[in-house]
């Protein structure tokens, strides 16, 4: 039983049409779903990836219009980082941002961002044999395309209470120092600790990662809940999400971590071709579409070449 890398990333945004605007104009990623939070409708859950809505590229965001922005300390993921192919992606990416009015810094084999609301990102030249996720954007090109999620980086005080779970109980394989694989047959990323800032006081809001998931079969969903449980971790029972099943339970370090079920998948209620370009709700919230569309504020997507193509 392995889990096949991170399945999703979830973070917070105060502002759903900027954010589509960076994600999907700037970054050039597909939006997957348009849908509401589950546990709070009356507020959008946006879902970027790649051209399938594969796990593996799977960036989300629950939007709470005029959150304050949040400050990423102990016990939370700081970095996201990305995959792409060379170091001319990497300049290629350096240009295109700086074009849009974002700072970033070349070091080496990877490049160093934040979003408009201060999440920070870093693309990582990467050689690997596992398949390259990537969506299609017209200003893009394809061999500089952001390629799937290389791992997390997140702030611990004391790794070390976090290891058994990771190692043991996981499955993380420790690569050097706390740098962690969760790999699978198909597919891998990594997890990391930074030693936290002093002296910041960690606030969940814009701009920062709400959990991260990692990806299982759905078939042993309920093994893997077990084994959590069996750990000492407090593991939520077995949540239906429509587009997947997961629970969620909090690492030692103090990280929201979620299993996520690979599938059904966001084609259960989309055609693959026409996926987030109107607003989905799974079942229970299909009698709130009148409401939610009155409420929930437009959106820029899709760009008319998606919406022209065959």
């Amino acid at each position: 039983m392995k889990l096949e890398g991170i399945h999703h990333i979830s973070a917070i945004t105060a502002d759903a049409p900027g954010n589509v605007q960076f994600y999907s104009g700037v970054l050039g990623l597909r939006m997957v779903k348009k849908t509401v939070n589950q546990d709070e409708p009356n507020v959008y859950h946006l879902f970027y990836g790649d051209e399938h809505g594969s796990p593996g590229m799977d960036l989300t965001f629950f939007e709470y219009p005029g959150a304050a922005k949040g400050i990423a300390g102990a016990g939370m993921v700081h970095r996201i980082v990305w995959r792409v192919s060379s170091l001319q992606a990497l300049e290629f990416w350096r240009a295109r941002l700086a074009a849009h009015g974002v700072s970033a810094e070349l070091k080496g084999d990877s490049l160093l961002f934040m979003d408009p609301e201060g999440l920070g990102h870093e693309l990582v030249r990467t050689v690997t044999d596992d398949e390259p996720l990537s969506a299609r954007a017209p200003e893009i090109p394809e061999e500089h395309a952001l390629e799937g999620f290389a791992g997390v980086r997140a702030y611990s005080n004391h790794p070390i209470r976090s290891e058994r779970l990771l190692g043991e109980v996981l499955g993380f394989a420790r690569r050097e120092g706390e740098h962690w694989e969760v790999r699978g047959d198909r597919r891998g990323s990594f997890y990391a600790y930074d030693q936290a800032p002093p002296e910041i006081n960690r606030t969940q809001g814009a701009g920062t990662v709400h959990h991260v998931a990692f990806a299982a079969q759905i078939d042993e969903l309920e093994a893997w809940r077990t084994r959590v449980l069996d750990a000492g971790a407090l593991p939520t029972p077995i949540i239906e999400r429509f587009y997947f099943k997961s629970v969620y339970f909090l690492e030692p370090s103090g990280v929201l971590f979620e299993i996520a079920t690979i599938g059904p998948g966001f084609a259960v209620d989309e055609d693959e071709k026409h996926l987030g370009e109107r607003l989905s709700l799974p079942p229970p919230f299909e009698p709130m579409r009148e409401q939610l569309q009155e409420t929930l504020a437009p959106l820029p997507y899709p760009p008319k070449w998606r919406v022209q193509q065959p």
